[in-house]
């Protein structure tokens, strides 16, 4: 296989910008219950991989696009994701030692703590809790291991 010889912030924004793409694009009602944060998980991917070029402030930049893009009150993703990024930042070199199933677990509890955000600034705009609040961090802890494997094809230079 050949090197890549492109520079880790090229892919780094690409797959944040397919991300975006992913949790705007249309699809029907029932999957998009069941869609997992991509961008949150994304992140949290560079974040464990490339911790020295991922911060908490890229994180806030992506979420403030995100609240942008989606028209959610302006701060909300950037909350959630700067919160989780913070804590994979504290915990990357835990993350990377598991297996992978153990890794799941530890998404589905930073989808976990970006949920409850959005929930606390929604009960601000007097919004309810959704039945399906559990489906998307179930979703985004299976998907983990499929955008570990698809990620690990790429030869970082």
């Amino acid at each position: 296989m050949p090197q890549n010889n492109l520079p880790l912030s090229l892919y780094y924004w690409v797959s944040v910008f397919v991300a975006m793409l992913l949790s705007v694009v249309y699809v029907p009602e029932l999957i998009k219950i069941m869609m997992p944060d991509w961008v949150l998980i994304v992140l949290i991917y560079w974040t464990c991989i490339a911790h020295f070029q991922v911060s908490v402030g890229w994180a806030w930049i992506v979420g403030l696009l995100m609240d942008a893009l989606t028209g959610q009150l302006l701060g909300q993703y950037a909350l959630a994701y700067a919160a989780s990024i913070y804590l994979t930042e504290k915990q990357y070199k835990r993350i990377k030692a598991v297996p992978i199933a153990q890794q799941s677990l530890f998404i589905a509890g930073i989808l976990l703590l970006a949920k409850v955000l959005f929930f606390l600034v929604e009960r601000i705009e007097y919004q309810n809790l959704p039945s399906y609040f559990w489906v998307p961090i179930l979703t985004g802890a299976l998907v983990w291991p499929v955008i570990i494997i698809l990620f690990s094809k790429i030869k970082l230079s």
